[in-house]
């Protein structure tokens, strides 16, 4: 195991398991996990014991997406041009890691355990393959505070499957997330990471270049046919919007988190929202 301190890093047989390691933050993606994430990756490239790689998460979540809940500045008010660089130079990263998950030489299978959700979601979508547990749930709720989705959604499921959830920010279960085609595969929740593993020993039979070069065909291709240049953009208008989160519409939100703290926040922001069958404090499902 490598010495890592957000994520863990554990080979057996040909198979690498990344874990994202904040169970108590539901592994919301800090600056530090995130950059652990990312080195994992690359420590993966290298690692002559590694034929195929699962990304999970530890505890209830894969990941809850990026981590807003501790920062006084998620909302700030700087003047604008410091406002929009603060939002472009975090945009502007997004395109590369992206692209790292999706061209890594070694294929990627996201186990989804739980909580998927934001950036958390985006990644599960750069993965070659998703298997998710009965118990997950997907969603961009952000969007509801003035925030973005990404392009890889519109990608893997259509404009109106995307636009449903990504207008919305509502939350969806396994079986919508299989219907769209965001995911794989469903499985019960205890068989899980049997599943994932049971995949990734499959893909690590196949020869290692004959994956690696297919991987390349398809990626590359999507690549050459514009995905860099929708990623770009992507970036782009998120830096834009996330600088826009000061408008009149949000102005309650930064009302509650002031009075009553990021719980606060998040009530005021998905409450107007229930009955949500898939969110959080939502009606009971039927």
């Amino acid at each position: 195991m490598s010495d890592y301190e957000h994520v863990l890093y554990e080979v057996e047989g040909p198979v690498l398991t990344i874990t994202l390691n904040r169970p108590e933050a539901l592994n919301a993606l800090s600056n530090d996990l995130e950059r652990e994430f990312h080195e994992a990756l690359d420590e993966a490239k290298t690692d002559d014991r590694v034929r195929s790689i699962i990304v999970t998460g530890a505890g209830r979540a894969f990941s809850a997406g990026y981590d807003i809940s501790g920062d006084s500045s998620a909302r700030p008010r700087l003047p604008t041009s410091d406002h929009l660089k603060r939002w472009w130079d975090s945009a502007m990263k997004n395109p590369d890691m992206i692209m790292n998950v999706m061209a890594h030489p070694k294929p990627v299978i996201a186990a989804i355990n739980g909580w998927c959700i934001g950036g958390g979601f985006w990644y599960s979508l750069a993965c070659d393959v998703t298997i998710s547990s009965d118990q997950a749930t997907f969603g961009q709720p952000e969007v509801r505070m003035t925030s973005n989705t990404t392009v890889l959604f519109a990608l893997l499921c259509g404009w109106k499957n995307a636009h449903r959830y990504a207008l919305t920010g509502d939350h969806f279960d396994a079986a919508e997330a299989l219907r769209i085609g965001a995911i794989n595969e469903v499985v019960p929740h205890d068989q899980l990471m049997d599943r994932a593993r049971e995949l990734a020993l499959r893909l690590a039979k196949v020869p290692s270049e004959s994956v690696r070069l297919n991987k390349a065909i398809t990626t590359y291709g999507l690549d050459a046919m514009g995905l860099r240049s929708a990623l770009n953009m992507n970036g782009v208008l998120s830096a834009i919007v996330e600088a826009e989160n000061d408008g009149p519409d949000v102005e309650h939100l930064d009302k509650a988190q002031a009075e009553g703290g990021f719980g606060a926040f998040l009530k005021a922001r998905d409450d107007p929202f229930r009955p949500e069958p898939f969110g959080p404090r939502s009606e009971p499902r039927e």
